[in-house]
């Protein structure tokens, strides 16, 4: 599948209490050479745990709440990224050498992350930078997964992806990287750390 908005689907062998939901992604290549990511939640926001404002640092286990990922990972290759993206505006990111394979951490510039809600309706923008891969002679085909954790106010949480191709729900399984995204070159000036 090509970049672009797609639905995100619930795992449908987990727990859930009921609560419809139309959560949706998208992501595109962008001009400083990160990827532009958008996520949408709507429906019953006021029964979702949403985590309050903070200050945008990097903190492990956002997982465990309310948050939207990204996988990235380089076409025909076992290496990829995993970044978590809060509506708090907090962030993280991992490498993997493999499936579950941790590597060293990256360093990566933090994302550009902004998040607007509204009653029935929360969208997070984020441009998060897949750069342990140099422009020369890195990967130029990008597969990508987009998913989110959403916590309902009971603590059940609901795991939304592209598709759920393992019996349980794992963000990790390259299966589920649906997206194909050809990466774009970094160019011109930048405003915030990306290009404009």
């Amino acid at each position: 599948m090509q970049a672009g908005e797609a639905v995100l689907v619930r795992h449908p062998r987990e727990p859930w209490p009921g609560l419809a939901l139309a959560v949706t992604a998208a992501c595109r290549a962008h001009g400083g050479g990160g990827i532009a990511c958008a996520f949408a939640v709507a429906g019953d926001l006021a029964a979702i745990v949403w985590p309050p404002a903070a200050v945008a640092a990097r903190v492990d286990g956002l997982w465990r709440h309310t948050c939207f990922e990204v996988f990235i990972g380089p076409a025909g290759r076992p290496d990829y990224l995993e970044f978590n993206l809060a509506p708090s505006g907090q962030w993280a990111a991992y490498a993997f050498a493999g499936y579950r394979a941790p590597a060293p951490a990256p360093a990566l510039r933090p994302p550009s992350i902004s998040t607007t809600r509204g009653a029935r309706r929360l969208s997070l923008n984020a441009v998060v930078d897949p750069h342990p891969w140099p422009d020369e002679g890195g990967p130029t085909t990008l597969e990508v997964g987009l998913s989110a954790v959403i916590e309902h106010e009971s603590g059940t949480l609901g795991y939304y992806s592209l598709s759920h191709p393992a019996e349980r729900p794992d963000f990790h399984d390259r299966r589920g990287f649906g997206l194909r995204l050809e990466r774009a070159p970094r160019t011109g000036a930048t405003a915030g750390g990306y290009a404009v």
